[in-house]
């Protein structure tokens, strides 16, 4: 009876560490052959801003967010682009939603923000903190930002012009992030490319801008893959 028991109890610990052998070589061949989870996972980015992001008076198969994740996929990239424009948004309400309006789980952003606040004249010097603010927020949570930068409107004046066009550059250098230097480049004032208003882009002119943003987004994205590639080492 004894050597029952004491078979049976050696027989119990062999079992046990086949077990574990089995467990650590079927982990390892799962990491082998499919890598880090992230590896798979499509990029995110969210497009942070006002009307022009959030497709003010358009389809929203139009609007900038939507036109340009198809743009991306056509060129092979695995994408996601989430609208998170707001209409009549300025720097002072971005920065006062950025922290829940930007999920955790967000590679990058697209931050275009500050028309609002030219276009109502608002003080410079405020804009600036106010982007500043929610560049240095989203950066020290790891996420990779491509500012949309703005020109203020020339009849407001040289002097508010000098004060307002160098923010966005200036944040590019200050935190090293992608710059994309005029959101409207290449449709601002060319009435066949807005809408009656003179100020929002129809469909042909985001069509536009995501053709000539395209490029830089490739930028943004080859930096979160390559963040990737290195956290998977």
């Amino acid at each position: 009876m004894a050597l029952n028991v004491t078979v049976t109890a050696r027989a119990r610990a062999l079992m046990a560490s086949v077990a574990t052998v089995l467990l650590v070589c079927v982990t390892l061949v799962a990491g082998l052959v499919c890598g880090p989870a992230t590896a798979a996972d499509p990029v995110r980015i969210v497009a942070f801003g006002d009307s022009l992001t959030a497709g003010f008076g358009l389809a929203a198969p139009d609007a900038f967010p939507q036109r340009l994740e198809a743009a991306l996929k056509q060129r092979g990239h695995a994408v996601e682009v989430i609208n998170a424009g707001v209409s009549g948004d300025t720097t002072a309400g971005g920065m006062a939603r950025v922290d829940w309006a930007v999920p955790d789980g967000t590679d990058a952003v697209i931050l275009e923000l500050g028309a609002n606040d030219a276009l109502q004249g608002r003080d410079p010097a405020q804009a600036r903190a106010n982007l500043d603010a929610i560049v240095g927020r989203l950066t020290a949570r790891g996420v990779e930002v491509l500012i949309a930068g703005m020109r203020a409107p020339r009849n407001l004046g040289e002097p508010y012009a000098l004060k307002f066009d160098p923010i966005f550059p200036d944040l590019a250098t200050k935190y090293n992030t992608l710059l994309y230097p005029f959101f409207l480049d290449g449709i601002a004032l060319d009435s066949t490319l807005n809408q009656g208003d003179g100020i929002h882009p129809n469909a042909k002119g985001v069509a536009i801008i995501v053709e000539r943003i395209v490029p830089v987004v490739e930028q943004l994205i080859a930096r979160i893959e390559a963040k990737r590639a290195t956290t998977a080492r």
